[in-house]
């Protein structure tokens, strides 16, 4: 659907996990239902008050359908509307979310560790940082 609302993710800009997992969006949103903003950026610290999330989170956020989404529903939410197998994740959500949110927070709190940390971020190409508000 060529007038379908665009959904914005919220990511870790200095993040290399978060990053990668932008491009892995990317290429599986052949429909382009997605748009990203980093946490750092203006648009993302606007839209994070606007949502009174925190201007300080360090998880993914999800903006659908002018809800606010964060952590493990977040990610299941955007795997739902990837191309397939990926909307089989959304089966998760049937975990109970303090279960998914501290398997989440696990994670988050050691990405740096584990995909280290980067003060610049690759540069898109013209195609793809239509892609990504500011």
């Amino acid at each position: 659907m060529a007038d379908e609302p665009k959904s914005l993710v919220l990511f870790d800009g200095v993040c290399n996990f978060c990053n990668d997992a932008i491009l892995f969006i990317i290429d599986r949103d052949p429909r382009e239902r997605f748009e990203f903003a980093s946490l750092q950026s203006e648009r993302g610290q606007q839209t994070l008050r606007e949502h009174a999330l925190g201007e300080s989170i360090s998880t993914v956020a999800l903006v659908q359908d002018g809800r606010a989404y964060t952590k493990s529903k977040a990610a299941l939410r955007v795997a739902k509307r990837l191309r397939w197998p990926w909307p089989l994740f959304y089966v998760l959500m049937l975990v109970p979310s303090f279960v998914r949110d501290a398997a989440y927070d696990w994670f988050a709190a050691r990405r740096y560790v584990f995909f280290g940390k980067s003060e610049s971020c690759r540069v898109p190409t013209p195609e793809l940082r239509r892609r990504f508000v500011s």
